[in-house]
C-alpha cells in the first residue's frame, strides 16, 4: 500500500495499544489533547472500541481513560496558552502577526461565548486539540473550562469507541479509505490556516459563523 499519513498513525496506535493497554490510551489521548503532534481521537478511538469488541478493555475504562487522557493534555495546552500570553504578542510575520488588540478580541469572545465555544470544539476534527491554547490566553476560568471540556469530550469519546466496537468486522473495508482520509485532513488543515490569516488579517471577525469585519463605530455619549 503507497505511504497514507493516516496509515501510518494508525499503526502507532495500534502499537502503543497493543504494548501499553489503557495506559497507552490515555498517554495517547492525552497528546492528542495537547495537540503537538496531532494524532487524531478519531483513529485512536475507535480502535480502543475494536479492544472493547475483542474483550482486552472494558468499554468504560476505555472511555475513563480516554477522556483523563484529553483533559490532562487540554489543561497542559491551556497552562502553556495561560503562561505565554505575553510572550506571543507581535510574533509572526506581515499580516500573521498577533497584536495587543488581537488578544484583547479574544479576551471579549470568550467572556461572552468561552464555555459554549470550548465544548462545542471538542465535537470538530483539529480544532478540539488547539482550542485549548486560546482559552488559556484569555485566561478563561480554569474550573470552567475543565467543566466544559468535559461536557464536550463525553459524548465524542463515547460515539468513536462504540464505532469502534460496531465496526470490528469491517476494517479491511476501512483501511481502503486512508487514502481519501489523508485528503480529509489535509482539507480541514487548510481550511483552518485560512481562517487564522482571515481572523488576523482582520478580514473577518473571530467566532462562527464566520463574518466579515465592519467599520468600528464609535463608542455611545450618554445622555444628560
Amino acid at each position: 500500500m503507497p505511504f497514507s499519513l493516516v496509515g501510518s498513525v494508525v499503526e502507532l496506535v495500534i502499537l502503543v495499544l497493543a504494548a501499553l493497554g489503557l495506559p497507552g490510551l490515555f498517554a495517547l489521548t492525552a497528546v492528542e489533547g495537547f495537540g503537538i503532534p496531532p494524532i487524531p481521537s478519531e483513529v485512536i478511538l475507535p480502535f480502543a472500541g475494536f479492544l472493547v469488541a475483542q474483550g482486552t478493555f472494558p468499554f468504560y475504562g476505555a472511555v475513563l481513560a480516554a477522556v483523563l487522557g484529553e483533559l490532562v493534555g487540554a489543561y497542559a495546552a491551556y497552562a502553556v496558552g495561560r503562561r505565554w500570553r505575553h510572550r506571543i504578542e507581535r510574533i509572526g510575520v506581515g499580516a500573521l502577526r498577533l497584536e495587543p488588540k488581537h488578544l484583547e478580541s479574544m479576551d471579549r469572545f470568550f467572556a461572552r461565548r468561552g464555555e459554549a465555544t470550548v465544548a462545542l470544539a471538542r465535537l470538530i476534527p483539529v480544532v478540539r486539540s488547539y482550542i485549548s491554547y486560546p482559552a488559556g490566553t484569555a485566561k478563561m476560568p480554569p474550573v470552567r473550562f475543565g467543566a466544559y471540556t468535559v461536557a464536550g469530550l463525553l459524548p465524542f469519546e463515547v460515539t468513536f469507541v462504540y464505532l469502534g466496537v460496531v465496526l470490528r468486522s469491517h476494517w479491511g473495508e476501512i483501511e481502503s479509505l486512508f487514502g481519501w482520509l489523508d485528503y480529509a485532513v489535509f482539507g480541514i488543515v487548510v481550511v483552518a490556516g485560512v481562517y487564522l490569516y482571515l481572523v488576523l488579517a482582520e478580514r473577518v471577525a473571530p467566532g462562527w459563523p464566520v463574518r466579515r469585519t465592519g467599520p468600528e463605530r464609535p463608542p455611545k455619549v450618554p445622555r444628560p
